[in-house]
Parts: C-alpha cells; sequence; structure tokens
C-alpha cells in the first residue's frame, strides 16, 4: 500500500456524527421533535436567544470557508467566541452543540471549518499563514454582522482548531483569550520527538484528512517525514506552524490560554505542549487526563457532562464575560491520577514534582533482566538488536487506543513476552509502599553500535504480582551522527505522567528498538549495547509526589 493510498480514518472514532446533524438540522428548522429531551431543550433555548445561519466566511486568497453564526438581534455589548475546526472533515458541525451552549451564556458565536476540509475552500495549509489569516477574516466576518459593541475575543479549538487559535491569538491584539484542547506548542517536536518520526501519527493525521485537499506543501511535508528526508525544511515548515515561536506576543500581551491535554496523547504528546504553557506567564490553566487525542473532551461535544468542556466555559466566563466563578483561584494545573480518575490541583507545574528520586540500570544474568537498583554500578552490557519488534510498544493504535483506556480498560502487557535476547529490561524489586509518580520521568544512558544512525524506544512499566503490566509512559530517541563503536550518551525526558503505582508492584523499563509508532533508522540485525560507566551512569529518575 502506498502512503497515498492509506485509508480514511477519523480521529473521532465514537463521536456520533448522526446525533450532531440531526442538532443542526434542528437549529436551521427550529423542529426538535426529533432530538432527546436535553438536545432539544438546548436547541429550543439557543433559538430563544439567538438568530442562527448558516454562512460562507471570505478567507485568504479568496477561498471561501463554511461555517455557522449564532448572532444576537439585540444591540447590547457583548464578546464574542470564534471556533475553527478540528481535523476532520464534518468542520464546524462538530462544535454545534458547544457553540449552542456559549450562545445561551450570551456570546456571538461562529463555528467554522478550516481551509481545505468538508466544504470550506482552499487547501490545507496546517495552521500555517493562510489558516491564521482566515482565523483573522473570521473574526472581522462575525464584528461586521453583529449589532453593538465586541466587549472581548475568544478563540476556541479542539486538535487542530486549538493549535490556529493560539496561533490567531499571538498575531491578532484583538483576541483575549484562548481555550486549546488537545492542542500542540511546538509541531517540529510533535513530529520529530528526540529527533524520532512520529510516523504513525502522520499516517492518522493523512487518513483523517483523506477527503480533504491537501496543499502541495503539506503534501510535500507529510511524505518527507514518512520517507526520512528534507528533515532540515521540515522543522522549518513546522517551526512556523508552532505557537512556541510566537509566545514572546502572548507573553506581552498576557493572554489567558487554558489547555487540555491527556497523558498518553499519540499525536501531540504531553511534554511539547508543556515546553509552551511554562514558559507563558500570563493567566494559564492544564488539565491532563487519561486517555489520548481528544478522548477526554469528546463527550462533551455531544451534550454530555463534560469536566473539560465545564471548565472551557468558565474559562472564557470569567476572562471574557467577567465572571467571578473561582476558576482564576484553583491553580495552574489540575490533573487527572492513573488509574483512580482523582483529581488532583496544583498552584503551577513546579509543584506536580516535589521530589526526584533515581534508580540506577544495573546488570543481570545473560538473557535475564537487569536491576532497576538505589546504587550505580558499572562494567554490565546489555545488547539490543535492531530491527525486531517485542510486545513492548506505545500502544495497539493512535487514538482509539485511548478510549480503553478512559473506559477503565488500559491495554495490559504480558511483560513475560518481551523476548530479553531483543530487548533490554530492567526492573525493581517490588514496592514496600504505593509509588506516586508525577511529572516527567528522566531516562540516562550510555550505548554503543556498529552503524551510523540508530534508535529505540524505553517504555515504563508498572507491573503486577502476575506479570502482567500496564504501560506508565514512554519515549524514543534517535541519533543520526554519531559514528559507528563511539559511546552516545542519551539524556531524555519521558513523557510526563501522574500514575500510582501500587506497594507489591515492580517498576519495569524495557527498552528496545523497533515500534509501529516510530521511524526506524537502524540497520536491520544490529546490536545496541547499553552499559553504564564511572563518568556516566546509567539511571532513571522519578519525579515523586
Amino acid at each position: 500500500m502506498t502512503e497515498a493510498a492509506l485509508p480514511p480514518v477519523t480521529l473521532y472514532p465514537e463521536l456520533d456524527e448522526a446525533a450532531l446533524t440531526a442538532f443542526v438540522a434542528a437549529l436551521e428548522s427550529g423542529d426538535t421533535a426529533g432530538l432527546p429531551a436535553a438536545r432539544a431543550a438546548e436547541v429550543s433555548t439557543a433559538l430563544s436567544l439567538v438568530v442562527f445561519s448558516r454562512v460562507r466566511i471570505p478567507g485568504a486568497e479568496g477561498d471561501e470557508l463554511d461555517g455557522a453564526l449564532w448572532r444576537h438581534a439585540d444591540d447590547r455589548p457583548r464578546p464574542v467566541v470564534v471556533m475553527p475546526s478540528p481535523w476532520a472533515k464534518q468542520g464546524w458541525v462538530l462544535y454545534a452543540v458547544q457553540a449552542s451552549l456559549f450562545a445561551a451564556q450570551g456570546y456571538h458565536v461562529l463555528a467554522y471549518t478550516a481551509r481545505g476540509f468538508g466544504r470550506s475552500g482552499g487547501a490545507v495549509d496546517v495552521a500555517g499563514p493562510l489558516d491564521v489569516r482566515d482565523a483573522r477574516l473570521a473574526l472581522d466576518f462575525v464584528t461586521e454582522r453583529i449589532r453593538g459593541e465586541v466587549t472581548k475575543v475568544g478563540f476556541l479549538g479542539d486538535s487542530y482548531g486549538s493549535g490556529i487559535s493560539q496561533l490567531a491569538a499571538a498575531h491578532d491584539e484583538r483576541i483575549d483569550a484562548v481555550v486549546a484542547l488537545s492542542s500542540w506548542g511546538d509541531l517540529g517536536e510533535a513530529f520529530y520527538e528526540n529527533s524520532t518520526r512520529h510516523v504513525a501519527a502522520v499516517r492518522a493525521l493523512l487518513g483523517a484528512a483523506a477527503t480533504a485537499t491537501l496543499s502541495e506543501e503539506t503534501a510535500q511535508v507529510f511524505a518527507d517525514v514518512l520517507g526520512n528526508r528534507n528533515i532540515e525544511r521540515t522543522l522549518e515548515w513546522a517551526r512556523r506552524r508552532s505557537p512556541y515561536t510566537y509566545r514572546e506576543e502572548l507573553i506581552r500581551r498576557q493572554v489567558p490560554v487554558f489547555f487540555a491535554h491527556a497523558w498518553h496523547e499519540t499525536l501531540f504528546p504531553t511534554n511539547q505542549t508543556l515546553k509552551l504553557f511554562n514558559e507563558l506567564t500570563g493567566p494559564k490553566r492544564l488539565n491532563l487526563s487519561i486517555g489520548d487525542h481528544s478522548g477526554p473532551e469528546m463527550s462533551g461535544m455531544v451534550g454530555l457532562p463534560n469536566r473539560i468542556w465545564t471548565d472551557a466555559h468558565r474559562w472564557f466566563g470569567h476572562h471574557l464575560l467577567g465572571n467571578q466563578n473561582g476558576i482564576g483561584d484553583e491553580g495552574e494545573v489540575l490533573s487527572q491520577v492513573m488509574w483512580n480518575t482523582r483529581l488532583e490541583p496544583r498552584a503551577d507545574w513546579d509543584a506536580v514534582t516535589a521530589q526526584r528520586q533515581r534508580l540506577h540500570l544495573a546488570g543481570g544474568p545473560e538473557g535475564g533482566d537487569g536491576s532497576l537498583a538505589e546504587k550505580a554500578e558499572t562494567g554490565w552490557t546489555t545488547r539490543v538488536l535492531t530491527g525486531v519488534d517485542t510486545p513492548a510498544t506505545v500502544a495497539d493504535a493512535v487514538v482509539t487506543a485511548g478510549f480503553a483506556e478512559i473506559a477503565g480498560r488500559p491495554k495490559v502487557y504480558e511483560t513475560a513476552a518481551i523476548d530479553r535476547t531483543v530487548a533490554g529490561v530492567w526492573t525493581s524489586a517490588p514496592l514496600d509502599g504505593e509509588l506516586r509518580l508525577r511529572g516527567v520521568p528522566r531516562l540516562r544512558a550510555t550505548y554503543t553500535t556498529g552503524a551510523e544512525g540508530s534508535a529505540f524506544v524505553a517504555y515504563l512499566f508498572d507491573v503486577g504480582p502476575d506479570g502482567d503490566a500496564h504501560i506508565i509512559t514512554h519515549a524514543p530517541f534517535t541519533d543520526l551522527e554519531t559514528p559507528a563503536g563511539r559511546p552516545i550518551a542519551v539524556g531524555i525526558d519521558l513523557q510526563a505522567t501522574g500514575y500510582d503505582v501500587p506497594a507489591g508492584h515492580r517498576l519495569m523499563l524495557a527498552i528496545d528498538a523497533r515500534d509501529p509508532f516510530y521511524g526506524d533508522v537502524n540497520l536491520p540485525r544490529g546490536v545496541l549495547t547499553f552499559t553504564s560507566t564511572d563518568d556516566g551512569p546509567s539511571y532513571l529518575e522519578l519525579p515523586l509526589d
């Protein structure tokens, strides 16, 4: 199968599209007879307060964008909310319920489909300059069609629309607050984490855009990532599409930004969003949840109770309407802990981690596990065979594996099935008490290889007494420059986590050289030889509550 022939997929696999289509039809006709009682009430309330209309918005380069407008007919001063669509063929329709709820709270609302998707013209620019111009023109469009003064402006987006919203706020001083759900901060890091290509994520994006019109540049960049070529050009392309690049503007204006993210995000890994979040100095909030891309907020799109959307409404209520609803006093971080779903508020990200503990990688018997020990040990070697996958993988599939996690059914890994002649495995002693991991684990290791160009993936597991495990976090690493035979000192962050490891369980670090989520640069049947040296001991550093 060629990359161009990738089958269509959706990044919203559990979303009831038919229900949303029926909701929009009721907004247009006023007939709510076919809707559930709660949705019918939402339509009736919205239509009693606003005029709903489908619209065509003049975008950049003369391309028209498909959209919908919830407009209050009076001339009272009101705030405006603009909602650029996710990376989905349904476009703005995915926001229909939430946009109606915002309208009922007193906002004028414009939701639109990003260029190249659905019924919008133009070609997909991946939050590039044309998308930023579209966002600004969309704001022009709504302000020209309402009566009364615009008091404040908020941009809200999920997934793709979240990146566009942040970038629009960095380029347009009229925008007063942002809600960015399942977003990115540094797109280059999301595509090339530790120089490792996120090929499964790119394939998923291509599949979800199967019916979209991609620009030539977009198609070329995606092909380059999959083909492992033109890396510097791709990173420059991504830099222009990264809110992190324009963070000084967000900081200068102190734009309030609300982020929501999933711990096991497979499209836009958590750490690259954290990088931006930690640099912003204005009002900010980060909600972290069990699951994967857009999963935690998806139920709210069809109107079901959802804490992510509740906080999004509270964020705009505080920063656009001036409501003293308490969200500004609750701390900057709210984390849902795996797997007990407990919510933990923290003043800021620094307060998430109270202390750090090092477990050193130590040698073990030939063909057996090494250990995670309190004291450093040098002189051992562990061989990892390249070109061979193992049952240690990131997940079963991009996005969809997260829904099982949300439902309380995280993937079970049989650790005994990990071939120790192929992978390196280091295991701790059973824990005397519960271990509360909070923050970003770090791995320091040294290895050599017989070829220029090498890669591995490190996984941290919670292993129960029966040997079955759940994944806590992971990270890939790629080195493209070190000559064969020269030691490679690795220091990488694993993705942030909020995880309680029960007493009696063990921690397991597994390293293999292949995972279907990532691009592989290893030669087949090569060997990565891990060790620990006196001047560079190998260890796993754990963030603890």
